[in-house]
């Protein structure tokens, strides 16, 4: 269910994650860390083309920031219990000034924040009970 759109900024936890849903289109999921004193972590989604780049481009300890629709999301943990999580189903991410740039993007160094958008993606691909996250 999607809640409202969001803009927030945080460290990359967690490296994204690629995977396919049963129409073998690309999802990838990461973890940001949206805190500076603790660990207050949300799951950050991409889809389709975008899934592609932000795997090629976002790496673990970036900083960025990541536009997109809050949403929650139930996932069962180990134990078998389920838990409802916030999570971001984005469409932009910016590097934030200061971030190291990363060996497989193609970024200039002079550039402090560079976008990537998503093109049009239509969400009927996809249903929710698909997500493989």
């Amino acid at each position: 269910m999607s809640l409202a759109k969001a803009v927030i900024s945080g460290t990359v936890y967690r490296a994204p994650e690629k995977r396919f849903t049963s129409n073998n289109v690309p999802i990838t999921a990461f973890a940001l860390n949206i805190s500076d004193n603790e660990e207050s972590l949300v799951r950050v989604i991409a889809k389709g083309n975008f899934a592609e780049t932000v795997e090629s481009t976002v790496h673990k300890s970036d900083r960025i920031v990541v536009e997109g629709r809050l949403q929650t999301n139930t996932v069962k943990s180990e134990d078998g219990t389920e838990r409802k999580i916030v999570e971001i189903d984005a469409f932009a991410i910016e590097h934030l000034a200061g971030s190291e740039p990363t060996a497989n993007s193609s970024q200039n160094k002079s550039d402090s924040i560079v976008q990537f958008g998503q093109p049009e993606f239509s969400d009927d691909l996809i249903g929710e009970d698909e997500i493989p996250f």
